[in-house]
C-alpha cells in the first residue's frame, strides 16, 4: 500500500491526532513534518476544512495593480525604458519597491512585450 496522497493523508493525520495522538507522533506515524501536522491541524481548526488554500496572490492584487495605468502610460511614453529604470521609478514616483522581476511579470501579465537587447534597442521580431 502506497502513501496517501492530498486531501486523503491531511483527513489522516487529524483524525490520528484527534484520536489522542501527539504532533509528534502523527508526523512519525505518517513521515511528514511537525510543521505540517501543525499546519493540518489549525487549518481544519480555523476554516472547518482541509482543502488547500489557493496559492499566490490570486492575480490582480499585487501592489503593481494600483499604477497599472501609470504604468502602461510610461512605457508608451518613453518607449526606451529600461526595466531597470522603470523600478527606480515606481519606488521615487510612487513609494512602491519591486524587484525587476516582479517588474517584468507584471508587465508581460498586461500583455505588454518589453524586450531590450544589450544597446538599449527594442529587439527585432525574429
Amino acid at each position: 500500500m502506497g502513501k496517501p496522497h492530498g486531501i486523503e493523508l491531511r483527513q489522516r493525520v487529524v483524525v490520528f491526532v484527534e484520536e489522542g495522538n501527539t504532533h509528534r507522533a502523527a508526523a512519525a506515524h505518517f513521515r511528514v513534518s511537525i510543521k505540517f501536522v501543525n499546519d493540518m491541524v489549525k487549518l481544519k481548526r480555523t476554516t472547518g476544512s482541509l482543502v488547500p488554500k489557493k496559492q499566490g496572490n490570486g492575480g490582480g492584487h499585487g501592489k503593481l495593480t494600483v499604477v497599472h495605468d501609470w504604468i502602461a502610460k510610461r512605457l508608451k511614453a518613453k518607449e526606451d525604458i529600461t526595466l531597470d529604470e522603470l523600478v527606480i521609478e515606481l519606488d521615487e514616483t510612487h513609494e512602491i519597491k519591486v524587484h525587476r522581476v516582479s517588474g517584468w511579470r507584471f508587465i508581460r501579465s498586461l500583455g505588454l512585450t518589453h524586450k531590450k537587447n544589450t544597446t538599449g534597442q527594442r529587439t527585432k521580431a525574429a
